[in-house]
Parts: structure tokens; sequence; C-alpha cells
């Protein structure tokens, strides 16, 4: 019974130990997005940006969870055609795919330094578009993956590269469909975008 309750102590005392090493700081973040759409015609990236807070949650020197809330402004170039014989409807333009993102990205520190690796989900509410003017309505919502690499300074300031990638197609279309009895694969249109940017915590004393 002795050992039971010192083994107990100890695993409380641990616990303690560990939860005072967590600290919780706010933040701010932004940078350049170059984002495109897969499976549409001519696609080329478009630039745009991204700017957001975050919360910093750092467990040790090692690990920090980071829940993120960003506006993204994304989309593609590309070229359109409305269908028509003569091709009139034919050239390029600018699709915009803007959302407000809801994420929580791990960061991994190599050796408890500035460099680390981060990989977590998004989940991406569509705030506006301009598909309205070729006939088309993307749905609200997306769902994406993130990964990347950054170092961060001493004094709360970082520098970041990410991938991000679209998991649901932006019209809702799986890449199954049926049609006549007989199964058709569809070439779904996803978000892919390149992010670069700084990001800066504010520590507390």
């Amino acid at each position: 019974m002795r050992k039971i309750t010192l083994i107990a102590f100890v695993l409380f005392i641990g616990l303690v130990s560990s939860q005072a090493q967590v600290s919780v700081n706010p933040g701010i973040r932004g940078g350049l997005n170059l984002a495109r759409l897969t499976n549409i015609d001519n696609n080329n990236m478009k630039s745009d940006y991204y700017v957001g807070g975050l919360v910093e949650i750092k467990f040790n020197k090692l690990f920090t969870l980071q829940p993120e809330l960003t506006y993204s402004r994304q989309g593609s170039k590309g070229r359109y055609y409305d269908g028509s014989p003569e091709q009139l409807g034919l050239g390029n333009t600018t699709y915009d795919l803007n959302y407000i993102t809801a994420g929580a990205v791990g960061k991994f520190y190599f050796h408890g330094q500035g460099f680390h690796v981060l990989a977590g989900p998004s989940f991406d509410l569509k705030v506006d578009d301009n598909f309205g003017k070729y006939g088309f309505d993307p749905i609200d919502v997306d769902l994406a993956f993130v990964g990347g690499i950054g170092y961060t300074l001493p004094n709360g300031l970082t520098f970041e590269a990410r991938f991000k990638q679209g998991l649901v197609d932006i019209y809702g279309y799986d890449d199954l469909d049926y049609d006549n009895n007989n199964y058709y694969y569809e070439n779904v249109i996803l978000n892919q975008v390149f992010q670069f940017g700084i990001s800066y915590t504010f520590k507390s004393k």
C-alpha cells in the first residue's frame, strides 16, 4: 500500500511539474500566398496574402501546439471558356477564393533550438469569391493539411515556409461519380497554396 501511495505521489509531482512548464502566449502572423487550383485550364500561380492571429502553447523545448485563425486570399490564375462554338469567352482570368481558416499546427523543434518542422489540419470557411460572374458557385468549406519548416528567434520572431493542400473539391464533387450505370473518374479541383511569411509571439514576462 505504501509503495502504491509513493508511486502515485511521484506521478502526481511529475504531472504538476510538467504542467508548470507549459507556457501560453498570443501572437500575430502574415505573409505571401502563392495559390493555385488543380485541374483548371492553363492554371498558374496567383499571388496574394494571408494575415491572422495565433496562440502558442509551448509544452516543452521540443514541442509546441499552435492554434491559428487566419484570413487567407487564395484562388488561381487560369483560362475561361464559356462553351460557345466561336470561343468568344476564351481568355485569361483570375479566380478569387477567400477563406477564414481555423487551424492547429504542431511544431517539432530540433534539439530544442529555433529550427523546426510543422504539420497540422485546417478548417476553411469561404467568405467570398468571384465565381458568380462565370456561373459557378463553390461550396462554403474546405479541409486542408498544412506542412512546412520554420526558424524561431529568441525574441519570438519566426520565419516560415508552408505548403497547404486542400482535400475537398471546391464544388463538392467526389473523385468517383456515378452516371448511366458506369463509373467514371472526375478530376477534382483542389486548393493548393505555398505560404511564405513571418509571425511574432508576445512573450510573457
